[in-house]
């Protein structure tokens, strides 16, 4: 009867080693995440950031701002979430990268960012020039001089530039895509829902930090 019960008990732990094992050890490279070389620099290297690349006229990101911004608040304390907006090159997404890191420079982002993804797919609204953003902008109450100088300054030039710059270090094809660690982009090919996207992002960013920890021993 003992050695029934060890040999049962034995079956039943080996039932359970697969569990126990790391989240990322299911992690395929090239299938669930392709690496990034060189991988992107960091504006805080002590954590794990997830970059999301995205842009307001892309009705998918539009569909996952809501869920993506409630899980990044919920991300642990060793990981940070940063938003990229995507230019390709193309004048008019460049000009809605401007409009954000403008928002954001003057203090208004928070208030019209949703507002944003509302009023482009959704809605339809033409923001397709620096005349149009300036005048949907200040239909908003937001003072023209102020958003202009920002939109057009130095500052905002440059990070738009960057931004395009990080897209074709990371090989994007297309948003909304999420680089974590700045060396994982995660891919999309298996993806059916925002859940999924997000549960695999957890899986890749476990997997950064495995190797951070293993890197400091």
């Amino acid at each position: 009867m003992k050695t029934y019960i060890r040999g049962w008990l034995m079956a039943f732990a080996f039932a359970l080693f697969p569990l126990a094992l790391p989240v990322h050890a299911q992690l395929a490279a090239g299938k669930d995440y392709i690496v990034i070389e060189p991988a992107l620099g960091s504006d805080n290297p002590a954590s794990i950031e997830v970059i999301e690349f995205f842009s307001y006229g892309c009705p998918h990101c539009s569909d996952l701002h809501t869920p993506i911004s409630k899980w990044a608040a919920r991300l642990p304390a060793d990981v940070s979430f940063k938003r990229v907006p995507v230019g390709f090159g193309n004048p008019y997404y460049q000009n809605l990268a401007k409009l954000y890191y403008a928002l954001e420079a003057i203090g208004e982002l928070q208030k019209l960012d949703s507002s944003i993804f509302h009023a482009i797919p959704e809605k339809g609204l033409k923001l397709i020039d620096d005349k149009s953003i300036l005048e949907w902008v200040t239909a908003q109450g937001i003072y023209a001089k102020k958003f202009s100088d920002a939109y057009n300054s130095f500052g905002v030039v440059s990070k738009t530039k960057r931004a395009d710059q990080m897209v074709q270090a990371s090989k994007i094809r297309g948003v909304p895509s999420l680089v974590v660690d700045g060396r994982y982009l995660v891919t999309t090919q298996n993806i059916k829902t925002h859940a999924d996207l997000l549960a695999q992002t957890d899986k890749v960013i476990d997997k950064a930090r495995s190797e951070r920890n293993l890197n400091k021993k």
